[in-house]
C-alpha cells in the first residue's frame, strides 16, 4: 500500500460542451482562440442537433474516470491512488486538474490520455501541457501509449465477434473489418511519427486474436483546414471497397474509447448514409465507454507506468 500512497492519476480526454452555449467558446478554443464564422458554428451545431443535442462524452469520460478509480480502490485501497480528469478543450482544463492535485498534496502523478495510440500531434500534446502546468513540483509519470495492451486486443476482438452477429450467415462468409482512428495531418509521416503504425499493431494484434487476414485500415474525422489530412477518408474507402465488390463490412473505431460527435455523427450518421447509397450494408463495434474490462487496462497501465518509470 506505501508504495501507492499519494499518487494522482491525471485522465486526460477531448473535453466537450457541457451546454448549448458553450458551444461556440468549444470550437474558439479548438481553433486556438480563432472565433469559427457563423457558418461554421451553425455547421456543428447541427451535428450536434443530428446526435440529440450536444455529445455524451462529458458524461462518459467521468463514467470511465470512475470506472478506473474503482479498479484501483479495489487493488491498492482507497484513497491511495485518485484519478483527476483534465480536458484538452473544455473545463476542467489540465491545468485546473494539476493545481486540484498538488491543493490535495498528491506526491506523484501518472498521466494518462484516453486514447490508446500515441502521436506527437495527438497524445504528446496532452502530456506537453500536464508537464507545463505541473512544472516539476512533482514527479511525472507519463504513458505515450498502450495501443497493444493484451486486455485492450482482447476486449476490441469481443466488441467484433459480438457484432458479426448483425449480419447474415451468407454475409459472414465474406466480412471484412475496417479499423479506424481519428486522421492527423498528412505531415505526420514525414516527421516519422508512430500514429499510423501504432493503429497497424492494435489491428494485426486483434485480427491475430479473430483468426482473420481479411481486415484494412482507414481514417476518420479529418481536421477542416487546408492542409492535406492522412487518407483514406472512411467514405473514400468505403466507396473503393464497393467498387471492388465488397457489399458489407465491420468498422472497428480503434483509435476512440468513447461515443461522441466523430463516433455517433462521422460514423453511424455519415458513414452509415454513404453505405446505403453504395448498397452496402456496415455496423460498427460497440464503444469501450465505461465497461469495467477498461478500467482494468488503464488501472495495469497506471501501474506500469509508476512500476516501470
Amino acid at each position: 500500500m506505501t508504495q501507492w500512497a499519494n499518487t494522482a492519476v491525471l485522465l486526460m480526454a477531448y473535453g466537450t460542451p457541457a451546454r448549448r452555449e458553450d458551444v461556440e467558446a468549444y470550437y474558439t478554443h479548438i481553433r486556438h482562440g480563432r472565433p469559427p464564422s457563423p457558418a461554421e458554428l451553425e455547421d456543428l451545431l447541427s451535428r450536434y442537433d443530428a446526435i440529440g443535442g450536444l455529445s455524451p462524452l462529458w458524461q462518459i469520460t467521468q463514467r470511465q474516470a470512475a470506472v478506473l478509480q474503482a479498479e484501483l480502490n479495489r487493488r491498492h485501497g482507497v484513497d491511495a491512488v485518485k484519478v483527476y480528469l483534465g480536458m484538452k478543450h473544455a473545463h476542467p482544463f489540465i491545468a485546473d486538474a494539476i493545481e486540484e492535485i498538488l491543493a490535495d498534496g498528491r506526491q506523484r502523478v501518472v498521466g494518462l490520455v484516453l486514447a490508446p495510440h500515441y502521436s506527437a500531434m495527438s497524445v504528446g500534446t496532452y502530456l506537453d501541457e500536464a508537464k507545463r502546468a505541473l512544472a516539476d513540483r512533482r514527479p511525472f509519470f507519463p504513458v505515450e501509449s498502450w495501443a497493444t495492451h493484451p486486455g485492450l486486443i482482447t476486449l476490441l476482438a469481443d466488441r467484433i465477434q459480438e457484432i458479426r452477429r448483425q449480419f447474415s450467415d451468407a454475409e459472414q462468409e465474406d466480412l471484412p473489418i475496417i479499423f479506424t482512428a481519428h486522421s492527423l495531418p498528412q505531415r505526420i509521416l514525414a516527421m516519422k511519427d508512430p500514429y499510423p503504425d501504432e493503429l497497424k499493431r492494435t489491428g494485426d494484434r486483434v485480427a491475430e486474436v479473430l483468426g482473420t487476414t481479411h481486415y484494412t485500415f482507414s481514417w476518420q474525422s479529418a481536421g477542416r483546414t487546408r492542409e492535406p489530412w492522412m487518407g483514406p477518408d472512411i467514405l473514400e474507402k468505403l466507396t473503393q471497397m464497393a467498387a471492388d465488390g465488397f457489399r458489407q463490412a465491420i468498422i472497428c473505431p480503434a483509435g476512440f474509447v468513447a461515443d461522441h460527435l466523430e463516433v455517433l455523427y462521422d460514423l453511424d450518421i455519415q458513414a452509415q448514409q454513404h453505405a446505403r447509397q453504395l448498397g452496402m450494408h456496415i455496423e460498427r463495434t460497440r464503444s469501450l465507454n465505461d465497461d469495467p474490462a477498461l478500467g482494468r487496462i488503464l488501472a495495469d497501465v497506471v501501474e506500469g507506468a509508476l512500476q516501470h518509470g
